[in-house]
């Protein structure tokens, strides 16, 4: 039994769900609201379930990054569209005045929590994962049975969000039945194109870069295109304060934002198709998105400068651990390559 519960893949889904939980909130919400930790058990079901959800779909059906991509929008749909149902709320979280509200949607709102549940609740997790449990990348975590309760569970937590979160902050509020259909839609649409679609197509291949920066340069790009983004849409410590707000209008903001994202995007994809990228790029590219993560929550109080220098020096260390741990690897894994195939040679 012992033995059984070491092996890699039992151990993997449980620190899918784990750090999912970790990048997706208690780095960043819970360094401005402490509180959130009291939403621990809810977190990991809602976050921890439902993108090892999303990581086994992806991976039963052959998918790769652009299935991931995708996924992770519907997820985002399904918690704030469905669950929180700050999409569309005028008063959960402020949302509302952070920028451009249209058709009763809070659009900025909407851009933002793409960008955050795309990267840090889905890719960057996932990545993580595959540095600890690099034999089980493109394997299955989880039995039919376990994928079935993942489902389950994940269900669970976008009612839970829409009972204990929507429900004592926005008391009462209702998503209008036409954007609820739009969602499901939406998310249907997702799903059809990341599962059964985006597999079964060649996918152009990105022209790679000549050569990759030293890996803490990669660090600080990553660290500041982060922070760009979320400076650009979203108030500081989610508070009532936007850094650029008196420069740009709502709308230069949406643009601004997408502007910074998605050639960030292409940049990391040529910098992981040249020959010398590694994973001490990896880490410092999560790395800086993490950091810049973290940061960008501390202000506003003594209380949140203070919980998010902790956080930050944990994330630092953890990382720097998980370096060490590659390169210890690292030649065993090349031992056991020759030793496998010395009978060939």
């Amino acid at each position: 039994m012992h033995e059984h519960w070491k092996r890699p893949w039992n151990r993997a889904p449980w620190a899918l769900a784990l750090m999912t939980t970790v990048c997706a909130e208690l780095t960043f919400t819970a360094v401005a609201v402490p509180e959130t930790w009291l939403l621990l058990p809810l977190l990991l079901v809602m976050y921890g379930a439902g993108v090892l959800v999303i990581r086994e779909a992806v991976v039963r059906v052959g998918g790769g990054w652009p299935s991931l991509v995708l996924l992770g929008v519907a997820y985002q749909l399904v918690e704030d569209g469905l669950g929180l149902q700050a999409l569309t709320s005028p008063r959960m979280y402020g949302a509302a005045d952070w920028g451009l509200r249209a058709f009763g949607v809070n659009l900025t709102y909407w851009e933002a929590q793409i960008g955050v549940h795309v990267v840090l609740s889905v890719l960057v997790p996932i990545a993580l994962t595959n540095l600890l449990f690099p034999e089980q990348r493109d394997r299955p975590y989880l039995s039919n049975q376990g994928l079935a309760g993942a489902i389950a569970l994940a269900i669970v937590g976008v009612f839970g969000l829409r009972a204990l979160i929507s429900g004592l902050m926005d008391p009462g509020y209702r998503t209008p039945w036409a954007w609820t259909a739009v969602f499901l839609v939406l998310i249907a649409v997702l799903g059809v194109l990341a599962l059964a679609v985006l597999p079964h197509r060649r996918t152009r291949r990105v022209r790679p870069a000549r050569s990759v920066p030293r890996p803490r340069v990669v660090g600080f790009v990553s660290l500041y295109l982060t922070m760009a983004f979320l400076t650009t849409l979203v108030p500081l410590g989610l508070g009532s304060q936007l850094l650029l707000g008196d420069l740009m209008s709502p709308v230069q903001r949406l643009f601004v934002a997408a502007l910074t994202a998605v050639p960030f995007g292409l940049l990391v994809l040529r910098w992981k198709a040249a020959a010398d990228w590694s994973d001490r790029h990896r880490i410092q590219l999560i790395g800086g998105i993490l950091v810049s993560h973290t940061a960008f929550m501390m202000y506003g109080s003594v209380s949140a400068v203070c919980v998010g220098a902790v956080t930050l020096a944990v994330e630092v260390y953890l990382l720097t651990v998980l370096t060490r741990h590659l390169r210890r690897r690292a030649p065993r894994q090349r031992d056991g390559y020759y030793a496998a195939h010395s009978g060939a040679m």
